[in-house]
């Protein structure tokens, strides 16, 4: 028996030409595309001629869709993984699924394209050969703390995801548990206002205490590992 194949294929960040040759073949070549919000690919779909034949899948409905999914794949047909930007599953709908069809012993390929940690982890110049994606920081409590303090020892470089309306107190207590760190707040990646703002994390503060930084958006935080530091304030 043949069986079908789940494509996860990355989509834009921003720039709807970073979508590669090969995401657009695949896209236009299967059988059901399953989307976060079928309302924002369409217009991805609308932009490149791409056939609509979309199916929602999102956080709240992913798990009711899996059985539905390995059966068209047990039944030979193709389907597509996308989310609203970026790579499924990386904090957005799509790692459930993409499991379970593993554990069905179902074929699963990715179609690679853009992540938005990795674009604003090389645009920070930081440390790259070693770091963490932590997704979206718990708005508060001992959970959030926990999670800064993991970032506090790790030698690796750090990211999360955080909104405009809450970098504020963000960046208060990375500085309160981590130290005076140096940060990089990505935002509009790929996008024509695409902004990188780079320095200590009380510079950072300044900057928005100021009014110096645009809040609109999301951001991507990324946050200098611990040996780095360690080595600045050394003098090393």
């Amino acid at each position: 028996m043949s069986y079908g194949t789940l494509y996860v294929v990355a989509t834009p960040i921003g720039n709807l030409d970073d979508i590669s040759l090969r995401a657009l073949q695949t896209l236009k070549s299967v059988d059901v595309c399953l989307a976060e919000d079928t309302r924002h690919t369409q217009k991805l779909f609308a932009h490149f001629d791409i056939p609509f034949n979309l199916k929602s899948c999102y956080r709240f409905n992913e798990k009711t869709r899996v059985n539905g999914i390995i059966d068209m794949l047990e039944k030979g047909k193709s389907v597509a993984l996308v989310s609203d930007a970026g790579m499924p599953g990386i904090s957005d709908p799509g790692e459930r699924i993409i499991r379970e069809v593993i554990d069905a012993g179902l074929p699963v390929t990715v179609i690679p394209g853009a992540c938005s940690p990795l674009v604003a982890l090389v645009l920070s110049g930081m440390r790259m050969d070693r770091f963490a994606f932590e997704g979206f920081l718990p708005r508060k409590g001992n959970k959030r703390n926990k999670l800064l303090r993991k970032i506090e020892s790790n030698d690796a470089t750090s990211m999360v995801f955080e909104s405009a309306l809450r970098i504020e107190p963000l960046l208060a207590d990375i500085l309160a548990i981590c130290g005076d760190r140096k940060i990089a707040l990505c935002r509009e990646l790929t996008k024509l206002y695409e902004d990188v703002q780079r320095g200590s994390c009380s510079q950072m503060i300044g900057k928005l205490s100021a009014g110096e930084l645009k809040l609109k958006g999301e951001f991507v935080v990324v946050i200098e590992g611990r040996e780095s530091f360690d080595k600045r304030l050394r003098g090393a």
